[in-house]
């Protein structure tokens, strides 16, 4: 008896034969073997928290259980140190992609480092690196702003700042000296922030 378009032609199917629905027991030397597999991979590309690697075990398939067990040999072997991992974070977000310290924390949070080892990695920043470091983004951005009117240039400066987890008064404050410093006119940034 033929199937449509020629398919399982003389094949029928075996009753007794196991379904591949069911799960098939795990042996848990293997999963810990593949579990260790991966978080080594993981971490030879970069430094990563507990939680990321327990997250990339899940996702891979690894049982908590196994999961848990693994981490907790890393962490005993001292190969996830969260506060040296926001630490380094931190200091590269901030250098290299000028992140001030609310977006810093909102990030180490995200990547599950706790709250009091995310608050002393951000500290690390003080206000005068945070400000400098905002006035280097200001500058940079007003240099490709030269045919816009001050409204727009104000506006713009002023969103950039706040999406790298600026604080609303800081941003405007630099704002404001880099666009004097530039020989702009402040007049409508003074408006606007007068109370």
């Amino acid at each position: 008896m033929a199937g449509r378009g020629g398919r399982g032609r003389g094949l029928s199917r075996d009753p007794s034969a196991e379904d591949d629905t069911e799960p098939r027991p795990v042996d848990p030397a293997k999963e810990q073997r593949k579990a260790t597999d991966i978080c080594y991979a993981l971490l030879t590309a970069r430094a990563r928290t507990r939680v990321e690697l327990k997250d990339a075990l899940l996702r891979k398939g690894i049982s908590e259980q196994t999961a848990e067990l693994v981490l907790a040999k890393f962490d005993r072997a001292g190969l996830i140190d969260d506060a040296a991992f926001a630490e380094v974070w931190v200091r590269s977000r901030h250098t290299y992609q000028g992140l001030g310290r609310r977006a810093l924390a909102m990030e180490l949070r995200r990547k599950g480092v706790a709250d009091e080892i995310a608050a002393e990695a951000v500290a690390a920043v003080d206000d005068e690196a945070e400000e400098d470091r905002a006035r280097d983004l200001v500058r940079k951005k007003l240099r490709t702003m030269g045919g816009l009117d001050d409204t727009t240039k104000i506006r713009r400066l002023v969103s950039a700042l706040a999406r790298k987890g600026y604080a609303e008064g800081l941003a405007y404050r630099v704002v404001r000296e880099e666009l004097r410093r530039a020989g702009e006119d402040t007049t409508t940034l003074d408006d606007l922030t007068q109370d």
